[in-house]
């Protein structure tokens, strides 16, 4: 099959329905050539559903990325579809949580913070890692964000959680550089996706982007930032490491 990514094998992380970002990333990359394995967590029934909507059915492994069980066990479940010379040329992070208390900046604990960052940046990392027996020399990494620069309405703690992110993707390339690995965000507008669902005031903060996104903004379509991770994920930017490229319909660069 030809396409950007022909015989590449990529990790698709966060899939949970087709409005998610990560499923328009896993479809376009396999409609540009590429093999794809999903994780899921929780909802493994739901992941496994959704995965037969993509053009070609994925195999899902379980991961919970919080576990170091799951983690210590990836790299041996990945052999089992790809075989003992089973590598990676890529991964998509799509994860990230929040506990209700996360979203109150001033009343949050220390115990709904932490897991904010555990799981929304921290996972990058530890994923990375639980991979890198795997990874070739030029694999690519790519994880989601929503932009940190800004104090957004509602988001609170993870704003700081993506500000975590954002931060180390910028380390992980400088360590991962050397081994050819390169790391990126794309750094998407509000989808209206399951995960949406669970910030409250959602519709608030979406709201910026029907006033301020230049060349439009459509919360239901997930396609374009989708799009964008699978162009990181191809060699068309060989040498682009600790970026953070934005598919919000341009309003990143509107100021205040």
């Amino acid at each position: 099959m030809s396409g950007i990514l022909a015989g590449k094998r990529i990790l698709v992380t966060g899939v949970l329905t087709e409005s998610s970002i990560a499923f328009q990333a896993a479809k376009v990359a396999q409609n540009e050539g590429a093999d794809v394995i999903l994780t899921g967590f929780g909802r493994l029934s739901l992941v496994e559903r959704i995965a037969k909507r993509l053009p070609k059915p994925a195999p899902v492994i379980e991961l919970d990325v919080t576990n170091q069980e799951h983690l210590d066990g990836l790299a041996g479940k990945i052999r089992e579809h790809l075989g003992e010379d089973a590598r990676l040329d890529g991964i998509v992070h799509s994860i990230a949580f929040g506990p209700q208390g996360a979203f109150n900046f001033l009343e949050a604990d220390w115990d709904d913070v932490s897991t904010a960052v555990q799981v929304s940046a921290y996972s990058y990392k530890s994923l990375t890692m639980a991979c890198l027996p795997l990874l070739s020399n030029g694999a690519s990494i790519v994880g989601l964000t929503f932009d940190a620069q800004i104090a957004w309405p509602k988001y609170d703690w993870m704003g700081v959680a993506k500000a975590a992110l954002e931060s180390t993707n910028r380390y992980l390339a400088r360590d991962l550089g050397p081994k050819g690995i390169r790391c990126n965000l794309v750094s998407a507008g509000p989808i209206k996706s399951m995960a949406a669902k669970s910030i409250p005031g959602f519709e608030e903060l979406a709201d910026v982007w029907n006033h301020r996104a230049p060349i439009g903004w459509d919360l239901a379509d997930p396609e374009p930032a989708g799009r964008g991770v699978v162009g990181l994920l191809s060699d068309f930017f060989p040498r682009t490491t600790g970026e953070i490229v934005h598919v919000d319909g341009g309003v990143h660069m509107m100021g205040a």
